[in-house]
């Protein structure tokens, strides 16, 4: 999640934002920025759609540990 992480900085979105759209706490939203769970594809798109209407989901949700593995 380091690029959603990274474009919430750059534009001032905080978990309680992303909370309040996806009608959880923000601790249920903590859990799936640090990989503990994740988000639907239905959760990724209403973040996207609100938030990022400019960036891919894959360029947003790309796993961490998956680009390292592959580069």
């Amino acid at each position: 999640m380091r690029n959603l992480k990274a474009e919430m900085v750059r534009i001032g979105i905080t978990n309680q934002d992303v909370s309040r759209l996806l009608g959880c706490s923000e601790k249920t939203v903590r859990n799936k920025m640090n990989g503990r769970s994740q988000f639907t594809i239905s959760e990724a798109e209403k973040i996207r759609d609100l938030f990022f209407k400019n960036l891919s989901l894959e360029y947003l949700f790309v796993d961490s540990d998956t680009v390292e593995k592959s580069a």
